[in-house]
Parts: structure tokens; C-alpha cells; sequence
């Protein structure tokens, strides 16, 4: 049995998000139905309303209804600290945390030739512009460990050489309360080569 066209519709629609299959979209397309109407109402206004006010920061291309993300306007931030990340998922990652209070810059990818993704198609150019343009002390590169995040790290570190800058790596590493056994090669390698000295 098929089921009506609008309910199709709304199931094939809640398909296109990442992360959602055939039962998943089903339940949530049914749930819909019992939904009050001002909650219908209001989740209908949410999605137009981010797509029509939902923009990129001028500064450091986060997330944002204005010129400016929230995270730029505070006056009480370390201005002279830039931690770059891949994407405005993981400002969001770090603001959590509340230990991180410098500022951010979004480079939406990473370097990645075997998919087609050169440097002039990330942010780079942005961050490199900011650091000679606001007296940056330091550049903080917080992708992830793979050997896409490592080419562009290596990048971005290459165009900062002699720029008067810090640059520096998150470490990665051993996840606290995980058994050896389970870790793969890869991040073992990683926290073997970050290794911190004890004394």
C-alpha cells in the first residue's frame, strides 16, 4: 500500500537529510500528524527561515543571521588566537567545551584532490588575509586527523611560514577510558607522535 501523495512527499523529503533511511523518514512524516498546529506552523517557519536568513559570517565564515556571528561581536575574546576548524558544526564543538575563548575561522573543507578539492576552494585565503591584517599571535589548526586534515594543515602551516605567527595542532591522541585493544592504528600512531613530555 502506498500512502497518500503529500505524506509521500514529506517521507521522501525527510529521506534527503543525512543520517535518515525509509523507517526513519516514515515515523517521522506519521508523527507529524499528531502534531499541534502552531508546532506544525512554527516547523514550517524554522525551515524557510533558514534558508532565507541564515548566512556566512564577513570575518570568520561561521553561521549567521548577521554581517557578524555572535562569536565575532563579543568584545571579551582573545583577538589575537584564531583556532580553524573544517566546518560551523565544529565552533559549535568547541564552544561547548567553554575552555576555548579566542576566535574561529570556518574553512567549509578540507583539501582533498582525489575529490576534486584544491585550496582555492576552502577558506584559506580568508585566514591567511586575517592574520596579516589583525596583528594574529596565533593560528591553531583543529581538523581532523586524516590525511585530508594533515595535507591541509600542512598547507596552511606552509603559506603561515615567516609570518610572524604560533601555529599550532590540537593533539590526537587516546581516548580517555577506551581499552588499547580497540583504538586503531592510525590514532595510536598519531598519540605516539604527539607525545607529550612528563618531566
Amino acid at each position: 500500500m502506498k500512502y497518500p501523495k503529500t505524506l509521500n512527499d514529506l517521507i521522501e523529503c525527510f529521506k534527503k537529510l543525512p543520517g535518515i533511511g525509509e523507517k526513519s523518514a516514515e515515523r517521522m512524516a506519521l508523527s507529524t500528524l499528531d502534531m499541534d498546529e502552531d508546532i506544525l506552523k512554527l516547523f514550517s517557519e524554522s525551515l524557510s527561515n533558514v534558508k532565507e536568513k541564515i548566512k556566512r559570517c564577513s570575518v570568520c565564515n561561521n553561521l549567521s543571521e548577521d554581517d557578524l556571528c555572535e562569536i565575532c561581536k563579543q568584545n571579551d575574546r582573545n583577538k589575537k588566537v584564531i583556532c580553524v576548524v573544517e566546518d560551523a558544526k565544529n565552533v559549535i564543538l568547541f564552544e561547548k567545551i567553554g575552555s576555548y575563548n579566542g576566535l574561529y575561522h570556518v574553512l567549509d573543507g578540507l583539501i582533498s584532490p582525489l575529490d576534486n578539492v584544491n585550496p582555492e576552494d576552502i577558506n584559506i585565503e580568508q585566514l591567511i588575509n586575517r592574520v596579516k591584517d589583525n596583528e594574529i599571535e596565533e593560528v591553531i589548526l583543529a581538523v581532523k586527523p586524516s590525511v585530508e586534515g594533515e595535507t591541509t594543515s600542512l598547507y596552511i602551516s606552509k603559506l603561515l611560514e615567516g609570518k610572524n605567527v604560533k601555529v599550532s595542532k590540537i593533539a590526537h591522541g587516546v581516548p580517555i577510558g577506551v581499552d588499547m585493544e580497540y583504538i586503531d592504528s592510525l590514532t595510536l600512531e598519531m598519540a605516539l607522535e604527539d607525545r607529550k613530555n612528563i618531566f
